[in-house]
């Protein structure tokens, strides 16, 4: 995109005439440049004016996005970052933590794994009001197995999450989806926190399966590819849709485009395979493009 928008642009932008932005330049109310007896508008000054004069989305897009990841860990993701190169530093501390983060203009994008009981949906519902005036895309990242994380042995033992009453179990961060799941299937089946021993809770989900391998918890609620690598017992409750909401600007910097292009290569996809519990056949489709 270029760096400034002319007098036409700026007025198909703002679904306004010509003649009237004109007027804002002359009157001040708008950030604008002269040369060569021609008006051009800086863009980012543009966005900061927009989101200044906005009621919804405020996002602080006159300063540019740091190059960081934020929102739920995701062993896959976490690997491919780092593998690929790409630059992206990382602040994973959970999926309500990265949409706070996100909004705040924190990073350039933040995985998400958020369940809406009230319509089944991975995700979007968490995004799409707060993000509607927003320039961000919901990209799909992979479908994974989520279920409970227990001793090798106790796994043909256990069928669903009632077996949670009473045991120790591995809580994750109020900010993360998968505890925010946890506690929504607990309710569904007659029981919450007061029935449970929660522990000290886990900020991954690779700290997770390591509280329960150490013996010092008697579940998770964690992903069929850290049971795998950890050998430890899974016993499967849930798919969820892991999902990437990248600002759409960003998505276009060399940062992104060098991850995007890995997970195209062979080495990307055999790491999928290899973890377990991941679907990716779908990765790349958009569930949300925002204004």
């Amino acid at each position: 995109m270029n760096e400034y928008l002319t007098t036409k642009e700026l007025a198909e932008l703002l679904r306004i005439k010509e003649r009237k932005v004109y007027d804002l330049a002359a009157s001040g109310e708008i950030p604008c440049s002269r040369a060569m007896g021609k008006l051009l508008f800086p863009r980012l000054a543009i966005d900061a004016w927009l989101a200044e004069n906005s009621s919804g989305f405020t996002a602080p897009s006159s300063v540019p996005r740091p190059n960081v990841f934020l929102g739920s860990h995701d062993p896959l993701l976490d690997w491919a970052l780092r593998e690929s190169r790409c630059g992206l530093a990382t602040f994973l501390d959970g999926s309500f933590d990265g949409l706070d983060r996100f909004a705040r203009g924190e990073g350039i994008a933040a995985g998400l794994h958020i369940f809406t009981p009230e319509t089944g949906d991975w995700n979007t519902g968490a995004v799409a009001d707060r993000f509607a005036d927003a320039r961000a895309v919901l990209v799909e990242w992979a479908w994974r197995e989520r279920g409970l994380i227990v001793a090798l042995d106790d796994a043909a033992t256990i069928d669903g999450v009632t077996v949670l009453r009473g045991r120790r179990v591995i809580p994750r961060q109020a900010e993360a989806g998968s505890q925010r799941f946890l506690e929504h299937l607990m309710a569904e089946a007659g029981f919450g926190a007061d029935d449970v021993a929660f522990t000290a809770p886990a900020r991954s989900e690779n700290d997770a399966a390591l509280a329960v391998l150490e013996g010092k918890a008697d579940a998770a609620f964690g992903l069929k590819a850290l049971a795998s690598q950890y050998r430890l017992g899974f016993v499967p409750v849930a798919t969820e849709r892991f999902d990437l909401l990248v600002d759409r600007r960003s998505w276009f910097e060399p940062p992104m485009q060098t991850l995007l292009e890995f997970c195209r290569s062979a080495p990307f996809h055999a790491k999928a395979k290899e973890l377990q519990g991941y679907d990716i056949g779908t990765l790349g489709r958009v569930h949300f493009n925002g204004a």
